[in-house]
């Protein structure tokens, strides 16, 4: 489960976030890569959802996380 105390620097404000446990596999990326950046070592959220697809996207995203790095903290 992601800490939303020990959020990346680069996210965004809004309901998506990844955490400093990121392992920087890109599972992410390569599942929403219009919301989830490379940070070079890590991952960041660079955009928030808007449309319910690309929250539902980014939900899949969230679930495929190898070490649960990223978090919602909802609307």
């Amino acid at each position: 489960m992601a800490d939303r105390t020990a959020k990346a620097a680069e996210n965004i404000d809004g309901m998506f976030y990844c955490d400093e446990s990121c392992i920087d596999c890109g599972a992410c990326r390569g599942t929403a890569p219009e919301f989830f950046m490379d940070g070079g070592g890590h991952s960041y959220v660079g955009k928030q959802p808007i449309s319910e697809s690309d929250v539902a996207l980014c939900h899949e995203a969230l679930n495929g996380c190898p070490v649960g790095a990223i978090g919602d903290d909802g609307e």
